[in-house]
């Protein structure tokens, strides 16, 4: 099986997906723990130091489960 280790992203660009979906403080919307955030640091070390760029993907919170009568997004219940 291939890792990162096993390309050189000089002069690349690398997508990648990224699982940032961290738990928050509900008041502060403050990381209460960055466990998953941290995991991620190799591999974007890795290819930053090979001379590539790095776009991430990821997603915040869960998706919403319900929406307004009229389609707009319900703001009040985002966490």
């Amino acid at each position: 099986m291939l890792t990162v280790d096993d390309f050189n992203f000089n002069g690349k660009r690398a997508l990648v997906r990224v699982d940032f979906n961290v738990p928050l403080d509900k008041a502060t919307f403050a990381v209460t723990d960055n466990t998953r955030i941290n995991a991620a640091v190799p591999t974007l070390k890795k290819i930053l130091t090979d001379g590539g760029s790095v776009v991430l993907m990821s997603h915040l919170g869960r998706p919403l489960k319900k929406l307004k009568d009229d389609g707009t997004v319900d703001t009040k219940n985002l966490l």
